[in-house]
């Protein structure tokens, strides 16, 4: 589809990807736990993202746990030579379908064993560390034993490429120091831009910022506003609040998801919104600079 192409790329990694791609998170069941309401589904959302242009696919196998990733594995293996999967690693998932720290050389080197098992893979691409020093947002704390040892792993061939989720800017530069960060994942969204300087930073490197939750955490207020402009658009506020990210920054990377056929078309249909100056202006001017 035109739609991810007019995207653009951005490099993650050594790749180029189209900007505009796809979270797997919610092809796992209610709660991010356990299997799908509807699996067929979730493969033939799969298999229609890729054959639409979409070539950078985020996923974790705490996700269901296992449950994404033995989906992906079934909808898309043999996968296409220009696919990048991007997985997470640092967390589990407890019997209640709690997110707990899972940061220990055991817990790190098994996850990504499962990973590779559950994507049927010989290599990741990029594994990204999510830090859970607090499970709502990033929280400073030390990421050195953790991300030491994702950088063995990476010189052992199992990894390609090291990315970092739910850090703070503090995190990024200490974790450059241990081995390269090729990108970051964070919430940031018209209404939640606490990254603004990071982003910035991040561009001027060339490295990639992968923001999630694009509708999370807004205002009634801040949900009106986008609304009224999503309505003289002729579009929805969730292909409003992707094609502001894609304006915000060349370096960011989108990766909304959707169990559904049907939003997964809308969602793709972003790439084709033209905000006017105006409308950009009425966006940025939602939260205080």
């Amino acid at each position: 589809m035109s739609s991810v192409v007019e995207s653009g790329t951005f490099m993650l990694g050594d790749r180029a990807v189209n900007r505009l791609g796809y979270g797997a998170m919610q092809l796992a069941g209610p709660g991010v736990f356990g299997p799908p309401r509807d699996r067929a589904e979730a493969v033939a959302v799969l298999r229609e993202a890729v054959e639409s242009g979409v070539n950078h696919i985020d996923t974790s196998d705490f996700y269901g746990p296992h449950v994404t990733n033995e989906i992906i594995r079934e909808a898309l293996r043999p996968y296409r030579g220009d696919l990048v999967i991007v997985t997470k690693v640092g967390a589990r998932r407890g019997a209640d379908a709690s997110w707990i720290p899972a940061f220990t050389k055991e817990e790190l080197t098994q996850a990504v064993h499962d990973n590779l098992r559950n994507l049927g893979l010989d290599v990741i691409e990029v594994v990204n560390l999510r830090a859970m020093f607090s499970v709502h947002g990033p929280a400073e704390g030390s990421i050195e034993e953790p991300l030491t040892v994702l950088a063995d792993l990476k010189r052992q061939g199992l990894i390609r490429h090291i990315g970092l989720s739910n850090v703070t800017a503090r995190q990024v530069e200490d974790g450059r120091r241990i081995t390269e960060i090729v990108c970051v994942q964070n919430m940031y969204n018209l209404a939640n831009r606490a990254d603004d300087a990071m982003i910035d930073r991040l561009a001027a490197d060339g490295t990639a910022y992968v923001p999630f939750f694009p509708l999370g955490g807004f205002s009634p207020l801040q949900s009106s506003t986008l609304s009224d402009v999503a309505a003289r658009l002729g579009a929805t506020p969730m292909q409003v609040a992707l094609a502001w990210l894609l304006k915000r920054a060349p370096n960011i990377l989108l990766i909304p998801g959707t169990s559904s056929r049907v939003h997964l078309r809308e969602n793709l249909a972003a790439a084709e919104v033209d905000l006017p100056e105006e409308a950009i202006a009425e966006l940025d001017g939602m939260v205080p600079a």
